[in-house]
């Protein structure tokens, strides 16, 4: 869901830097090929991360949830430096189109892909690493979960951003976070890096909500 109307998102989109061909392409590819493509992260929210990526030039990035390839190309693409990136991806039907995506974009020897379980992967074979930005965009009732695993893993002055913060809206019906299992886990997410004194953070209504907190 967008919460901003269709005419100002083309808008913005036409008056953003043009989308690169390979993304376009692999835009065009997730549309035809994937059962929920509303889940790439598209144009403007791939130039979002790009442009955080070149203004904070993090040596240490972790993507969790990366279903087709969008947004890491577009990390990858940003990078000015030689770079450690991770992304985890469960659904092993997408490990095909994955790397293919990141060899048309020439990022292949900058991402390193890891398929499985992401709360798994992170608990064991990240145990002692550190990141200075971590991007999630995965399984919603696993939110929370991530940020308790992910918090001491942050450098000072590092960034977390996490996709679809607004959950096409329902985090403001009591009902839905009471209820569904996505919403109020998404909530209990928001509301544990608003009170978490160690983060600063601010909530976009860019797309499905975005957010970014940066570690003090």
């Amino acid at each position: 869901m967008n919460f901003v109307d269709e005419k100002i998102m083309k808008y913005c989109s036409e008056h953003s830097t043009e989308q690169q061909k390979v993304l376009q392409e692999i835009e065009r590819q997730t549309y035809l090929k994937q059962i929920n493509p509303r889940m790439l992260s598209g144009h403007l929210q791939g130039d979002f991360l790009k442009m955080i990526t070149k203004l904070h030039k993090p040596e240490k990035i972790l993507e969790i949830g990366t279903f087709t390839g969008y947004s890491a190309i577009c990390i990858a693409l940003a990078l000015e430096k030689k770079s450690e990136f991770y992304t985890i991806e469960i659904d092993d039907e997408l490990e095909d189109t994955i790397i293919a995506n990141f060899e048309k974009a020439n990022v292949s020897d900058i991402i390193k892909l890891i398929m499985g379980n992401a709360v798994e992967i992170i608990s064991k074979k990240f145990k002692e690493n550190k990141f200075d930005m971590v991007f999630i965009d995965a399984d919603k009732e696993n939110y929370p979960i991530y940020f308790n695993l992910l918090k001491n893993k942050i450098n000072n002055g590092g960034l977390i951003i996490a996709d679809n913060v607004l959950w096409s809206g329902k985090v403001l019906d009591e009902n839905e976070i009471k209820n569904d299992i996505f919403t109020k886990a998404i909530h209990n997410f928001n509301e544990m890096l608003k009170n978490d004194k160690s983060f600063e953070t601010v909530i976009l209504p860019i797309r499905d909500g975005i957010s970014l907190s940066i570690k003090k």
